[in-house]
């Protein structure tokens, strides 16, 4: 296929239980479609049935997919989902001229320097420097990690497996829970421990181990509206702990990436509670760096808020990496 004839490309976001698909062309992002993975056997066929849909008889030329997984040589093999998302396939199998499999969180930190004022609350800082690294963060099914950096003109984004790292503990009492973790888990990762939906009923059944509380049993979603509701003083301790610690935690990356771009927190989680984030220990926890406190002070956080940031990312990549 001649991309000189189209120049549409196809955008996709794919979960283990839904994919979404959109077409690019002249700068602007067209329509979302929704499809659920079980109703196809392949990604081959569902995107297949999306081109015939929508194209328009002018099928495009390049596809950029985001996949909830990790990418070796442009494959993905999806934990949730009998689909195997290989670029390198797809390819020849449906005509692109190139197709690239990126991760997920990957394509977040590609939108960073796209968003709006209106797709962010801040959270503390100043500006930011220009062309220093940009940082994202989520809290989610797990605990997700990318940082964009760009030198000489050139952008890259750095995808990491942060999430698995060793979690940290600030005071007496997050040892004390950590402890209790640790008697359960074995390794307490940062994503196991606090920073996810099952990071989150961890932290849950911790603290209620640790002050000796009865509790009923809660998912992240009921430990989260407990605490916003005020039903129940181990959610509320609960979800102030996960907000003290994911400012540990952004402020430990954000000094080991040199992020003085800024920190953005992203993810399904955090976006449910953004008064309950602002008015918590995050930011103070963030800046707890001690020598290093004025250079945490400085960096801007913020809190994304746009649910199509994925599809401005894979735009920002194919954008930059494939005119």
């Amino acid at each position: 296929m001649n991309i000189g004839r189209t120049g549409h490309i196809l955008l996709a976001d794919i979960g283990g239980t839904n994919a979404r698909f959109a077409l690019s062309q002249a700068g602007q992002i067209g329509p979302i479609d929704y499809v659920k993975v079980a109703n196809f056997p392949t990604v081959r066929e569902a995107i297949a049935d999306v081109l015939a849909r929508r194209s328009g008889g002018e099928p495009p030329g390049r596809a950029v997919l985001a996949v909830a997984g990790p990418v070796t040589n442009n494959r993905c093999v999806m934990t949730n989902s009998p689909w195997v998302i290989d670029g390198n396939e797809l390819q020849p199998a449906l005509g692109f001229d190139s197709v690239h499999v990126l991760n997920d969180f990957e394509v977040v930190a590609w939108s960073l320097p796209a968003l709006q004022p209106a797709d962010l609350i801040p959270l503390g800082g100043q500006d930011g420097l220009p062309g220093e690294p940009l940082l994202v963060v989520g809290p989610g099914t797990g605990f997700g990690v990318s940082c964009l950096v760009e030198r000489h003109g050139a952008r890259l984004a750095v995808v990491t497996e942060a999430g698995h790292a060793t979690l940290p503990a600030e005071n007496e009492r997050e040892e004390r829970v950590i402890a209790t973790l640790r008697r359960r888990l074995g390794h307490v990762s940062i994503e196991r421990g606090a920073l996810s939906g099952s990071g989150l009923q961890n932290l849950y059944q911790a603290l209620a181990e640790v002050d000796d509380a009865k509790v009923p049993q809660r998912d992240a979603a009921a430990i989260t509206k407990a605490a916003l509701d005020g039903d129940c003083a181990v959610s509320r301790a609960t979800l102030e702990m996960f907000c003290a610690i994911l400012g540990s935690v952004a402020g430990n990356l954000a000094v080991t990436f040199g992020a003085r771009g800024g920190v953005y927190i992203a993810g399904g989680i955090v976006p449910r509670f953004p008064e309950f984030l602002a008015a918590s220990a995050f930011r103070a926890r963030f800046e707890a760096k001690g020598r290093f406190q004025d250079y945490l002070r400085s960096i801007p956080t913020r809190l994304v808020m746009k649910p199509d940031a994925s599809f401005v990312g894979l735009k920002m990549f194919a954008d930059h990496n494939l005119a």
